[in-house]
């Protein structure tokens, strides 16, 4: 693609062209590095044909935002039981956010309500409706599974130790001062995991959304 684009041409591209590269760009230098100059010369095009897709760097950010959900968007035919709806949104956020590690700071930092993250929300709103959720009880449950969701990854990005690692070195604790720890850490060796632990917390999670 040549990189001697004009202001006022368009190349071309998509703003999901745009938000695809940023979102690859990320991936594999970080956040550091992203700015319209460096995004047109991925693209090759000028910096200034950017803005024919995104108003300006805040705008791009925000995308970067709503090309993570929408990885992890609702599905559109409900599964008849929004405990399972859930449960799979959750899965797919939090592995949608692990996919991209270097951009999950964005997450943390920016509401980022774009008309198609508003879409998201509003189909899980629906199936929580659909259950008979009053609306703003189906808010507060959709805004805590999130920060439930984002708050682990956050947390098992950041880690630099396995949770079954956790679980060993509790295992060489001495019985005899920590019986308690000791016991549990050797009964804790087999189904220790990031994934496990998630799950037991978001099934807790979702049972005290059904009460």
């Amino acid at each position: 693609m040549s990189t001697s684009r004009t202001r006022g041409q368009r190349a071309g591209l998509t703003r999901q062209d745009v938000l695809g590269a940023a979102l690859a760009l990320v991936d594999a230098e970080g956040l550091k590095v992203l700015s319209m100059r460096r995004l047109g010369a991925e693209l090759g095009v000028e910096a200034m044909t950017l803005y024919h897709y995104v108003a300006n760097k805040d705008a791009l950010l925000d995308g970067l935002v709503e090309q993570l959900l929408a990885e992890a968007a609702a599905p559109q035919v409900s599964s008849g039981s929004w405990q399972v709806d859930l449960r799979n949104y959750a899965h797919a956020l939090r592995d949608a956010l692990l996919a991209h590690p270097n951009a999950i700071p964005l997450v943390v930092s920016r509401p980022a309500v774009t008309s198609r993250n508003l879409e998201i929300m509003e189909g899980v709103l629906r199936t929580l409706r659909d259950a008979g959720f009053p609306l703003e009880v189906g808010l507060d449950v959709l805004f805590s599974l999130a920060g439930f969701v984002v708050g682990q990854v956050v947390t098992e990005a950041d880690s630099r130790v396995e949770p079954s690692e956790q679980v060993r070195h509790l295992s060489d604790v001495d019985p005899d001062r920590f019986p308690l720890l000791s016991e549990a850490a050797a009964r804790a060796s087999d189904r220790a995991g990031a994934r496990s632990r998630f799950d037991f917390a978001l099934d807790a999670m979702i049972a005290g959304f059904s009460r």
